[in-house]
């Protein structure tokens, strides 16, 4: 659907997009993560046609940014972070003027405005004007400016920039009826609505992407050594620590709470193999109560900063 190909982007001597290269399938819902200064606003400029990249292409489908700028325009929806909206207009007399740049009329725009108030959740407020909406609102009205030529490509811009935990659980959910039906490309600073939203993501830094892929393979401990927590009832340390340390695998065994009726400890684990059948037939075979027995899971967030920290 989409193919980037070293797209670069320079400011005078500023490298703002490093030669990135990544696709996007039809029907897929990624997201764009990196810290601010990243690239990720001017990459989606360039793949929007609104500026051009100083090298690298961008194809969608059989079209490429340089030749046919307006053919890739018309099959995409573009909200950028601050939705550009009239304040002083209705939310019903705005959505109809878009629908007239889009060259709907008649029925087909009746009832195009009226798909997309009820799938944005705007009926409420249609005869509001734009300056009472509250920021949450605003954005669902720009994503149904955004939709109103039903584009089979939304690019969006940090969609839930500024909204409270409400909005932003609503602005998602849209997001994903969205995605059912549509090719979605997001930007966020808001690691769990990437986890949450995207069945994949790129995380670019400085410039350049330094991780592509499901949510799930990137959030992958790639360390020396994983985690196991345990949770012991009624059972001494000494004596666990000496049959545990006896698994080649294990490297160390760490008592991190003791309590009056019990132990919780951690485990660290050589990353080549999972340990935790040969853990849990100690403890059966030792007749430990047992409360809690998990592996420790990383997060997409500690990804994000392992990735993008400064050295």
């Amino acid at each position: 659907m989409i193919q980037v190909d070293k797209l670069t982007k320079y400011f005078g001597a500023t490298c703002a997009v490093d030669q990135i290269s990544f696709e996007v399938k039809k029907g897929e819902i990624v997201g764009l993560l990196g810290p601010n200064g990243a690239g990720k606003t001017t990459t989606l400029r360039i793949l929007t046609c609104y500026m051009q990249p100083s090298s690298g292409n961008v194809k969608l489908k059989d079209y490429n940014i340089y030749d046919h700028p307006l053919k890739i325009k018309n099959q995409i929806g573009y909200l950028p972070e601050s939705a550009p909206l009239y304040p002083e207009m209705l939310v019903y007399d705005y959505l109809r003027f878009v629908a007239g740049v889009r060259g709907l009329k008649g029925e087909k725009q009746f009832l195009r405005i009226k798909e997309l108030a009820l799938l944005c959740g705007l009926n409420e407020i249609m005869h509001k004007s734009i300056h009472e909406l509250s920021k949450g609102y605003k954005q669902r009205v720009g994503l149904a400016h955004a939709m109103m030529s039903n584009p089979e490509i939304l690019v969006l811009d940090e969609p839930t920039s500024g909204l409270d935990p409400n909005q932003i659980s609503e602005i998602r959910e849209i997001i994903k009826a969205i995605g059912k039906e549509k090719t979605i490309l997001l930007s966020t600073h808001i690691l769990s609505e990437a986890d949450a939203t995207c069945n994949r993501v790129i995380i670019i830094n400085r410039g350049k992407i330094v991780a592509d892929g499901a949510t799930e393979d990137i959030k992958k401990d790639t360390s020396d050594e994983y985690i196991v927590n345990v949770s012991l009832q009624f059972t001494d340390f000494n004596s666990v620590k000496k049959s545990l340390d006896a698994i080649p695998e294990v490297n160390e065994v760490v008592l991190t709470n003791s309590k009056s009726d019990g132990i919780e400890i951690s485990l660290k684990c050589v990353n080549k193999k999972d340990v935790r059948p040969e853990i849990y037939e100690i403890i059966k075979k030792n007749d430990w109560p047992l409360l809690e027995f998990y592996k420790k899971t990383k997060t997409l967030e500690k990804t994000f900063q392992e990735l993008t920290k400064e050295f």
